[in-house]
């Protein structure tokens, strides 16, 4: 009777700098505008208390943008793990492209923009391509909204990455600072002897915080060949 082996577990973090080369645009520029527009107006609760129409319209357009881009090189690479290894990707993003390049665990920590639900009951979640506009309502009744973490807003799907980071044997990171918290905290949790990999062209990393650590000071779509490269032939 053959030995079952189970495949070494991969976390892999990303950001908004994994998607930067599809052409969609990063969280916030350099003068905290996101695409011209002040974070707290588009992005927060109160924001959307004070202009829904405003809101909505600004995640229409970034949800239309997705249907104007496809995954890059690194997006592809990172599917070529999933043979040797078990992999779930846990991403900041709030695009569709790691699907689209065919991952398939995939964690969405900020929500999906593909994604609406109820302004009255967020257990109700919808799939949703077209614009949301003032009066499209739940199943009960309620104004539907993006399917995206806010700020100041619980991130739901915290608990599992950190789950899942705590048992990896191996993490990379890509495309994110890893300054934002909650999900700044994230690769801290992974096992001290789990070799890190830090993907970005502008590394912000402390190497002595890790045991382990590779960092490769490049973009995604050549960053992660080379990472994925390393680890197809361990």
């Amino acid at each position: 009777m053959s030995k079952i082996t189970k495949k070494p577990k991969i976390v892999i973090l990303t950001g908004a700098g994994m998607s930067a080369e599809s052409g969609i645009s990063t969280f916030r520029d350099s003068n905290g505008l996101w695409e011209n527009h002040d974070i707290t107006e588009v992005a927060s609760p109160e924001g959307f208390s004070s202009n829904p129409a405003l809101v909505l319209d600004f995640y229409n357009q970034r949800r239309r943008q997705l249907f104007e881009v496809e995954p890059n090189a690194g997006h592809k690479a990172l599917t070529e793990l999933e043979d040797k290894y078990d992999v779930v990707v846990v991403t900041q993003n709030v695009d569709d492209l790691h699907e689209r390049a065919g991952s398939k665990r995939i964690v969405h920590l900020h929500g999906e923009l593909r994604k609406v639900r109820s302004t009255g009951d967020s257990s109700l979640i919808y799939d949703w391509d077209k614009d949301v506009n003032l009066g499209d309502l739940c199943d009960k009744g309620h104004q539907l909204r993006p399917h995206i973490v806010w700020f100041g807003e619980g991130v739901p799907m915290y608990e599992l990455a950190l789950e899942l980071v705590s048992i990896a044997d191996y993490v990379i990171v890509i495309g994110t600072s890893m300054q934002v918290y909650p999900a700044a905290g994230l690769v801290y949790q992974a096992p001290e002897t789990a070799p890190v990999f830090f993907i970005d062209p502008k590394p912000q990393v402390n190497e002595q915080d890790f045991y382990d650590i590779t960092v490769v000071a490049e973009p995604a779509t050549t960053g992660v060949r080379k990472v994925v490269d390393i680890l197809l032939n361990k």
